[in-house]
């Protein structure tokens, strides 16, 4: 007897996208809807081609008391009717979009999928098979298309992804709907998909039937849009993959570092999606959104060295001489160091290490420096400070008198005056003669403690940059 044409187009998916292996263990999403019942059908059906171990699962969101005991007793009859394990699992959505602020749909949807991965892992299920249809990727499409999404979002729904699996998702609902009652077979109706409390069922209950005046097949057309954005996204993932392979200079799991010369060539179509995708690999820079990506683009492009951007969750973007930095790492704090005298002295914070010596005025660089303000030397008259001398972080209420200004100056404002970005002022070193600040190391030493005619003796610090 020839297969039902429904079954023909779901061996048509899942042949194209290889979406099942010979000897594969599924686990169906089975809510007892016509979706998920006819996807249990198909798949029943297709057993022996395949030779499928299959399982099924449903999942109370417990938001449907009244409703759940008829569905899971419908959902394990169709199970043993076809010879097929069945399984129940509870999750607890109200209290989990409370707690982390999501609205109802989204939480579900998370701890649904979440939910799907557990049980697979514990069954040993190779795959995950979930009901989609066609509409619900005209749907899917809609929605993003209203919430202002690119190609990426526009590409809807993918038929597979990682171990799920969606060999419904070319087939419309109607088809379903026709192949359920040609064949006699019974499913639940969800009374939450036929209230317009949800955007999808407002766009499913009301827009689409509107749009069908002007296209009939408007959930075809937009399927087929969906799977032509799908094409252009996996061609445009290769040419990202490759370009990202040439742009990473470090990456950690909270750190990724960017060499910044490619992207002086690179059209900004590009940028976005190298961007994207740099970020989506790196976990701790999650949040990120369209608009950051911007602005992301424009400090690469007109920014100076040294300035960045404060984005939520405390990613910086950081814009240096050859690389774009983007981190969530806390910003580091300076340790307090007892500079060696004479010695080497690293801070391991700051990236630095501070030679120190004593020498007398004949050196030329001293003598130079008697008008300069220098910033990776510092010459300090030897008799004006106490030694030792020590390095330490900022400190609330610190002051100084900058060289060159010829008064005191609060710390916190001359690093507003200069510019200093905020995530960078706490392992700034400061050198200290007993409490007295005499250089803030890279910006200024102090006035107190300059060298002049009279002096006989310095105190000589050269400081070296040093690999994080």
């Amino acid at each position: 007897m020839p297969l039902p044409a429904l079954i023909n187009k779901v061996i048509s998916v899942i042949t194209r996208h290889a979406m099942v292996d010979n000897g594969d263990k599924i686990l169906i999403g089975l809510s007892g809807g016509p979706d998920s019942v006819c996807l249990l059908h198909a798949l029943t059906t297709l057993r022996g081609k395949y030779d499928l171990g299959l399982h099924a699962l449903y999942i109370d969101h417990g938001l449907r008391p009244g409703e759940t005991d008829r569905e899971i007793e419908f959902c394990n009859r169709i199970c043993e009717k076809h010879d097929t394990p069945f399984m129940t699992k509870s999750i607890e959505v109200k209290s989990y979009a409370k707690t982390e602020k999501l609205n109802m749909q989204e939480a579900a949807r998370l701890l649904r999928y979440r939910t799907y991965e557990e049980t697979s892992y514990e069954i040993n299920a190779h795959k995950i098979a979930l009901g989609h249809t066609a509409d619900d990727q005209a749907e899917t499409v809609l929605m993003r298309l209203f919430r202002g999404s690119g190609p990426t979002g526009l590409a809807g729904i993918p038929p597979v992804r990682k171990n799920i699996i969606r060999p419904l998702i070319e087939v419309e609902r109607k088809a379903i709907e026709s192949f359920l009652d040609s064949e006699g077979i019974d499913f639940m109706i969800d009374s939450s998909n036929i209230k317009k409390d949800y955007v999808r069922n407002r766009i499913r209950l009301s827009l689409i039937p509107m749009l069908r005046e002007f296209n009939p097949d408007i959930t075809g057309t937009l399927s087929k849009t969906a799977a032509l954005f799908r094409d252009e996204e996996r061609y445009f993932e290769i040419i990202v993959t490759k370009t990202l392979m040439k742009l990473i200079s470090r990456k950690t799991e909270t750190r990724i570092e960017l060499f910044l010369t490619p992207f002086e060539i690179m059209d900004k179509v590009l940028i976005r999606r190298v961007l994207r995708r740099a970020i989506d690999s790196t976990s701790g820079l999650r949040g990120i959104s369209f608009i950051h990506i911007e602005a992301i683009t424009d400090l690469m492009k007109t920014g100076n060295p040294g300035d960045r951007l404060y984005l939520p969750g405390g990613i910086r973007v950081i814009k240096d001489y050859s690389t774009l930095i983007l981190t969530s790492e806390a910003p580091a704090t300076l340790n307090t160091y007892t500079l060696t005298i004479p010695g080497e002295t690293i801070l391991k914070e700051a990236g630095v290490l501070i030679k120190a010596s004593e020498a007398g005025m004949q050196e030329p660089e001293v003598t130079g420096h008697i008008q300069g303000i220098w910033t990776s030397l510092g010459i300090f008259d030897a008799d004006t400070v106490s030694l030792p001398l020590t390095a330490r972080p900022r400190k609330h209420g610190d002051f100084f008198y900058p060289l060159g200004f010829g008064k005191r100056k609060k710390l916190q404002d001359f690093f507003v005056d200069q510019k200093v970005p905020r995530d960078e002022r706490n392992r700034i070193p400061l050198i200290l003669s007993g409490d007295d600040i005499i250089w803030v190391v890279g910006y200024r030493a102090d006035d107190r403690f300059k060298v002049t005619e009279k002096t006989k003796r310095v105190v000589k610090l050269e400081v070296k940059k040093v690999r994080d």
